[in-house]
């Protein structure tokens, strides 16, 4: 079988995947960028472009020590990549894709273009859990990226304001180049440029807020999934770039960098380091990554786009897990914007998962809407089976239409002020059901929560 396809950029040659009839192109270069310039797609390559392996990930703190002696870090390391081998790189703008391998420019499969979580510092699109999504068999062409991770995809610097015109939101300006990218060669793979429903986990869902909250991106997507991290809160509200200029300037002091030249020199593992020991100092802590109001990719606040009534008006899936990070406040941040915006769905994930005591941890349900349960050293039973057949098929549903509704699954109805149930995913029957905040207020009080 030939995987062989013709796009706008020229051909590329792909492979198979665990699932029969379905072809995967890994490590396709979206775009280019030096240390803090903005992406430039790319549009041309010479010959066949070889995506049968994955591009390298961007440099992130676990570069630069082995995470399976890292007990701080043993669980996500044994949940997502133990076993697995990365490369690390600031050459990391690659995007993944997967798509039935007879589909044709005719087809017009919806499309699910996917951001990583991992606290914009950590992460990548080829962990265990996104190698390989079930949506293909499901009729749906499946995207994920990689993009810029801490100091190299958040820095803000006078310097870098006077030389491009702003400063900033580098990661989220690669994602805006990779789905500017999808856009004009995704027919290529048998997608439909005007149908794309964008996708994130935590920092993922943060990305998408992002998105659907730019000015910038109007008519690159039409659906969008936030997934423990949606929603909007005035606790987290972004700040002008410049505020966060004293940081930056405090990390090229602790760099021993005088003048941008030498700081946009530096190495990595000085750079990391750098911006490490700036961090976690107390009155500093929680800054460094995090996105800004830029004039550019934003221009307003969450809340002030919001009280304009300038975010994306198309539907939204939100939700969350019942161990996850403060679960009461993303659910409350999830309901507000339930009730903010018409057409959207809440879910609340509770499936405590086999193989030990930690629940319905923040990611667990990743396994789940990706179906790729196999990957996983955990105990599956029949049930979670069932379970992430059923939240494919929402998810592929509403991807299809913008209602996850479909023939054999349970209602799902909107969340609106009236109607504020949310879908319960997990251990009992799926339904619409009320979430107890008062058990996530004991929950958080009481339950040590697996971080990123």
């Amino acid at each position: 079988m030939s995987f062989e396809r013709t796009t706008p950029c020229g051909v590329i040659s792909g492979t198979d995947c665990q699932w029969p009839g379905i072809a995967a192109y890994k490590g396709i270069r979206y775009a280019t960028a030096g240390r803090w310039e903005y992406p430039t797609p790319v549009t041309h390559w010479e010959g066949i472009y070889d995506a049968t392996q994955y591009g390298a990930c961007c440099y992130q703190p676990r570069s630069f020590y082995n995470e399976a002696e890292t007990s701080a870090k043993a669980f996500y390391y044994n949940e997502f990549r133990k076993g697995e081998t990365y490369t690390y790189s600031e050459d990391c703008l690659f995007l993944n894709i997967w798509t039935p391998a007879s589909a044709t420019p005719e087809d017009k499969l919806p499309v699910i273009f996917y951001i990583h979580g991992g606290g914009f510092t950590g992460g990548c699109g080829h962990e265990k859990h996104f190698d390989g999504p079930v949506w293909p068999t499901k009729g749906c062409v499946a995207v994920t990226i990689n993009y810029r991770l801490g100091p190299m995809g958040f820095v803000c610097l006078p310097e870098l304001a006077e030389e491009a015109g702003f400063t900033g939101n580098y990661a989220f300006m690669d994602q805006l180049a990779a789905l500017q990218w999808v856009r004009k060669n995704i027919a290529a793979f048998g997608g439909d440029k005007d149908n794309i429903t964008i996708m994130g986990q935590s920092a993922g869902a943060m990305s998408v807020q992002q998105l659907v909250l730019s000015p910038i991106t109007r008519g690159l997507f039409t659906k969008a999934v936030l997934s423990s991290g949606g929603g909007v809160s005035k606790m987290l509200v972004a700040k002008p770039a410049e505020a966060h200029y004293p940081f930056w300037k405090q990390v090229m002091e602790a760099a021993g960098c005088k003048t941008l030249a030498e700081f946009r020199a530096l190495e990595p593992a000085k750079l990391f380091a750098a911006w490490d020991a700036t961090r976690t100092q107390p009155q500093l802590k929680g800054l460094g990554c995090e996105p800004v109001v830029d004039g550019r990719f934003q221009i307003k606040t969450g809340p002030e786009t919001l009280a304009a009534n300038e975010q994306h008006h198309i539907p939204y899936l939100i939700g969350m897990t019942s161990e996850d990070i403060v679960p009461p406040y993303l659910y409350q941040m999830a309901h507000d914007w339930c009730t903010q915006n018409p057409d959207t769905y809440g879910w609340f994930f509770d499936r405590q998962l086999p193989g030990d005591d930690h629940g319905a941890w923040h990611s667990s349900d990743l396994w789940y809407w990706f179906g790729t349960l196999e990957h996983c050293w955990r105990p599956f039973t029949e049930k979670d089976t069932a379970l992430s057949a059923q939240m494919v098929d929402y998810l592929t549903t509403f991807a299809k239409t913008g209602d996850p509704n479909g023939a054999g699954l349970p209602q799902w109805q909107p969340t609106t002020a009236a109607q504020p149930d949310f879908l319960c995913l997990g251990e009992g029957p799926t339904h619409m059901g009320s979430v107890d905040v008062q058990k996530l207020m004991w929950t958080m009080q009481n339950v040590k929560a697996v971080g990123e």
